[in-house]
């Protein structure tokens, strides 16, 4: 699989203040997604943010929050599954991207479903294993599996943004580099 910067489009799952609360190290994967939100972004991936019942489970954690431009997608959804929003099917569309990123919470539950959505609307998905989370480690080794053996890649978050770049040359090299330091 080729990753070009106009072809993908990264979608954050459900990152919410309460959920992240209950996540296995929960620290290292809202950390991974703020690295990944903020690089991509600055190299111009457009980037959808979900939230699973807002209203009880907080807002996305404000870490993820300021790193992301006024570009950013917003979808609330009540299905596990970001496909079953209409608002989320509606971006997909305008955005007319192939290659989705996938990162969030939880592994097993939301990232999975939308995963496995996203592939059977004949999307290419890779998720960043480092940045998804799921209440309990063993729940999410599950998926991963399940979801390597499925058609989705799974890579690391740096994998993901070097994949990207492509080239030091890139334009946004140096403000990304200064990230990952």
């Amino acid at each position: 699989m080729l990753f070009e910067v106009e072809n993908s489009l990264l979608v954050v799952v459900d990152v919410q203040q309460k959920l992240m609360k209950a996540m296995s190290n929960s620290e290292l994967c809202e950390a991974k997604v703020k690295l990944l939100a903020n690089a991509l972004t600055l190299m111009n991936v457009p980037v959808i943010v979900t939230e699973q019942y807002p209203k009880g489970l907080g807002p996305t954690v404000d870490s993820v929050k300021e790193v992301l431009n006024e570009n950013t997608a917003f979808v609330e959804k009540s299905a596990f599954s970001c496909c079953g929003a209409e608002e989320f099917n509606q971006k997909l569309l305008e955005y007319d991207r192939k290659n989705i990123i996938l990162c969030g919470v939880e592994s097993h539950v939301c990232v999975l479903q939308t995963a496995m959505a996203l592939l059977n609307k004949g999307y290419t998905v890779t998720l960043a294993a480092d940045a998804a989370s799921s209440r309990n480690e063993n729940d999410k080794a599950l998926a991963l599996s399940y979801l390597r053996h499925n058609g989705v890649s799974v890579l690391s978050t740096e994998s993901i943004i070097f994949a990207l770049l492509k080239d030091s040359k890139h334009p946004a090299f140096k403000a990304v580099s200064a990230l990952l330091k």
